[in-house]
């Protein structure tokens, strides 16, 4: 009886000089010989790491006599016996710094890659190996659950939203500029979570919103110091490249210094000319100039405050091709084909920033103001022609120009204070948002429908546009216990979202000789109130391995269009719902969890979509509001499983989630069979369209996704699997008939990253996916088609610091038009040679796309079409580059007082 006890062990891991904690220390716990088994030496049974707090924890274990050892990097290692007849804690355990080199440090046993701590999968830095020049982006790609796909970081299937760097915001959510400017060498931990909103945070009841957020916890002996790095680069085609980051860290004060010059298609500075971004060829030739600075420090014992600004200028040059094959069943053999070029050169002001104020224990103040201003200047042009088997029916040659000006502020405010009774709280919130766009432009069209007698038709037109928008949201909640599991919420929120839109076009008089004739049916002035209020109630339940949260909303919604040109019209309607939500948690384990999600919210029609007004950007596909639009309502679920096995570095991710929605927003097609008079100046000729959006029922969207990793020790390196199936339906109207387009996706990928030494890193993956689309209204357009993606990095150390690096990239392209089944392979590679003493710097010749094969092939699916589309991209080019990496931390130390280490 006594054998079949389990009992817990923990304890709390500090700096011996100044008791701060120690998160991301290594503890293993072994068992001593003779201990609960007989063994006859030391045996490795678990390993984890400190908690952002120090703390360390290991459940389940036999009675028996142990041994726990703690090592963390810069520190004496520590070991301790222990015998476990009940539960022990272990209490505080002191680390004395490291007074001899840091070359004669060993970790004692394995490094645990890491462990899945409720819903938090927590990685160890050390346990993955990189070169010394790596960044935090290169780190994580090495992470089970976490891959590069489509040029977007994912965790656990979905897009990663925000970096936090010791749990502050670093660069707002632009998770590229995060990733790149912090080096690998001075990260701990990474942490992987759903990162709850400041309102469920402060409030303690979920709201539902969750933004995949990874946390880096940093070195501690990596918190006070200067270090980044520079490059400076000039090729072939008069390429160029010039970038420096920059990080000024001391404990809580800490900055970020990042500026890039560039016209090779580098969007953030990575100082590694020959990566694209995630592996993935950017469309067009784009030439980015940008400026960055983050911050985060504690102002006080009472005040923590963070923010980032960011300038980007950015241009881009791009050519296109696409067809489209339509669903239509009237004329089956209708394709549009089109060629376009354009011209995009945009500049963004952009700041956010969060202060946290917490005067005592228990009242919180949390402030976070984001304001983003944008100015552009875009030049279009564009050849389409629709055809049939009988042969062409209209073509359009379209030139545009537009200047274009914008900006929106957003802030939130929230209040929560605590009461004496553990539990009973009450929280304020205040959300406002407010924001303009605006521009003008010219377009001049040629048309002409082929017909019997062949119809030509000019557009030369003046477009101004100006649209505004102010949302203000307000909510009180209310939390009290229940006991000492329970807790309820009672809440009321009301809010109001107004937009005001003003579209005037004007046609050229010749008579004027100037733009002087206003466009009625092109033109529209329009409002749009939307208020909601809502009556919230909840309960939730805690104990040590379930969390249980039951919600409702009652919501009682109000929508009012007022059109005032070209001819005054209001349009009241109300909207109720009721909204539940389900959350559940259930933890097996420490290392094993189970979570589920319900929830359901409403939609409402964007002021675009409800402004009556004709757009023409292409007079072959003309577009229009619905003022009569309704809101729609969600349905949403999600079950996940995560488990990670600390003693084989083993983890298993699992998650299944649907959407379901009533009063869809989808589109109405009208394309003519015949001409069709819409007004006294608009016909839609035979073979043109005209579309709206439309509420459907109908719409469905189901995604599975697995993941699972583990080190393979024979070969130093790590496994990670992953593999996800979808299926979805998005209904539509085509000339009044319902056509409904079911898509299925299966796609698998593995990847294998080296885990050998700083001198060697590498890192080969491969992912597939199929695609079935089944068209209800034409059968006989049902495809299906594949795509592989195979992707290697290698960056190896050769000898006497030279350095070799190579990418490769292919695409396998199959099932899509004619002309578009392009494979190809990018390859990019460099020779470079360390400089100096520490070699900190570097100097390189570097090549891209040698075989000139780079391109850029996408498919998209809709209700009405399936389309095909390829771009320009940049081509092949030789760089010679100049990178310099600085290190300097306190005392002096640098990267090379931790060479040669296992």
């Amino acid at each position: 009886m006594a054998s079949a006890q389990s009992y817990t062990l923990q304890g709390n891991v500090k700096m011996g000089t100044d008791t701060t904690a120690l998160p991301g220390a290594t503890v293993v716990l072994q068992q001593s010989p003779g201990g609960a088994t007989g063994v006859g030496k030391d045996t490795t049974l678990a390993g984890t790491a400190t908690d952002q707090q120090g703390n360390f924890r290991f459940e389940g274990v036999a009675p028996g006599q142990y041994t726990i050892k703690v090592s963390y990097l810069g520190f004496k290692p520590y070991s301790r016996s222990v015998r476990v007849l009940q539960p022990v804690n272990m209490g505080t355990i002191l680390l004395q710094e490291e007074a001899t080199a840091l070359q004669e440090i060993r970790v004692i046993g394995q490094v645990p890659t890491g462990e899945q701590k409720g819903d938090t999968a927590q990685f160890n830095a050390a346990a993955f190996k990189t070169t010394r020049d790596a960044n935090a982006g290169e780190l994580v790609q090495k992470m089970p659950g976490i891959v590069m796909q489509d040029g977007k970081l994912q965790a656990q299937g979905e897009d990663v939203q925000q970096i936090l760097v010791d749990g502050k915001p670093f660069f707002g959510e632009d998770v590229q500029t995060a990733l790149e400017n912090l080096p690998a060498e001075v990260i701990a931990q990474i942490q992987v979570f759903d990162r709850k909103s400041d309102q469920a945070e402060l409030g303690g009841f979920d709201d539902g919103e969750r933004i995949k957020t990874i946390n880096i916890v940093t070195r501690r002996n990596r918190r006070t110091g200067q270090f980044g790095r520079m490059t400076a680069g000039y090729g072939t085609n008069e390429r160029y490249l010039l970038g420096a980051s920059v990080n000024l860290f001391r404990e809580e004060r800490r900055v970020t210094v990042t500026g890039l010059s560039n016209n090779i298609n580098t969007l953030n500075f990575k100082a590694d000319p020959g990566e694209q971004e995630g592996g993935r060829p950017q469309d067009g030739i784009i030439t980015t100039s940008s400026l960055g600075i983050n911050y985060s420090e504690k102002w006080g014992k009472k005040i923590e405050a963070s923010g980032s600004y960011f300038y980007t200028r950015r241009k881009n040059q791009i050519a296109r091709s696409r067809q489209r094959d339509y669903v239509l069943a009237a004329d089956p053999g209708q394709i549009y084909s089109e060629n376009s070029r354009s011209t995009d050169d945009d500049a963004t002001h952009r700041f956010d920033a969060r202060i946290d104020y917490k005067p005592d224990k228990r009242n919180r103040l949390l402030f976070r103001p984001d304001l983003s201003v944008e100015k552009g200047k875009d030049e279009d042009y564009f050849f389409g022609r629709t055809v049939t088997g009988n042969g062409p029916l209209n073509q359009t040659e379209n030139q545009s120009n537009a200047d274009n000006r914008g900006y929106n502020f957003r802030s939130s405010l929230l209040y929560n204070h605590r009461f004496n009774d553990r539990g009973r709280g009450v929280t304020f919130r205040l959300h406002n948002a407010l924001g303009n766009a605006a521009g003008n432009g010219y377009r001049l069209a040629e048309n002409l429908f082929y017909e019997g007698a062949d119809t030509a038709t000019i557009l030369n037109q003046y477009m101004r546009n100006d649209r505004s928008g102010f949302t203000w949201e307000g909510e009180i909640s209310y939390q009290e216990p229940l006991g000492k599991q329970s807790r309820l919420e009672l809440g009321y929120e009301i809010g109001n979202r107004q937009n005001d839109s003003d579209k005037r076009t004007f046609d050229f008089s010749e008579q004027t000789g100037s733009y002087s004739e206003l466009s009625p049916l092109l033109s529209n002035t329009f409002g749009s109130n939307y208020l909601t209020q809502e009556l919230e109630a909840g309960y939730q339940f805690n104990s040590e391995k379930l969390h249980l949260e039951l919600e409702s909303q009652y919501q009682h919604a109000a929508l009012q269009n007022d059109q005032v040109f070209p001819r005054p019209l209001v349009l009241k309607r109300t909207f109720t719902s009721v909204l539940p939500s389900v959350e559940i948690d259930y933890k097996f384990s420490s290392s094993r969890s189970f979570h589920f999600d319900y929830r359901t919210w409403t939609t409402a029609p964007s002021v675009q979509q409800l402004q009556n007004v004709i757009d023409n950007t292409n007079p072959l596909q003309l577009r229009t509001g619905n003022p009569d639009l309704a809101q729609s309502y969600q349905h949403w679920m999600r079950a996940r499983y995560r488990m990670h096995q600390p003693e084989t570095n083993t983890s298993l991710f699992g998650m299944l989630e649907g959407t379901f929605a009533r009063n869809y927003i989808s589109s109405s097609t009208l394309i003519a069979a015949q001409p069709i008079q819409l007004s006294d100046e608009i016909v839609l000729q035979r073979g043109s369209q005209l579309s709206r959006p439309v509420n459907l029922n109908g719409y469905y969207n189901l995604h599975s996704y697995v993941s699972y990793g583990r080190p393979v020790n024979p070969i130093k390196t790590n496994l990670n699997l992953n593999g996800s199936i979808n299926f979805a339906s998005r209904p539509g109207m085509i000339n009044d008939e319902m056509n409904t387009v079911q898509t299925g996706n299966f796609r698998a990928g593995v990847t294998l990253s080296s885990n050998i030494s700083e001198k060697l890193d590498f890192t080969l993956s491969t992912r597939s996916g199929y695609t079935t689309v089944n068209n209800s209204l034409r059968p006989a357009l049902n495809n299906n088609f594949f795509n592989q993606t195979t992707h290697l990095k290698l960056d190896w150390i050769v000898w006497q610091g030279f350095v070799f690096r190579t990418e490769l990239y292919h695409r396998v392209n199959a099932g899509l038009s004619a002309g578009f089944d392009n494979n190809y392979l990018l390859w990019n590679m460099s020779l470079g040679k360390k400089l100096f003493k520490n070699q900190r710097g570097e100097i390189s010749l570097v090549a891209f796309d040698l075989l000139e094969q780079n391109n850029s092939i996408r498919r998209n699916v809709t209700e009405l079409y399936v389309e095909d589309v390829q771009s320009t991209v940049l081509q092949r080019y030789f760089m010679l580059t100049f990178t310099y990496n600085l290190r300097h931390f306190t005392n002096g130390a640098d990267r090379s007082d931790f060479e040669n280490q296992d």
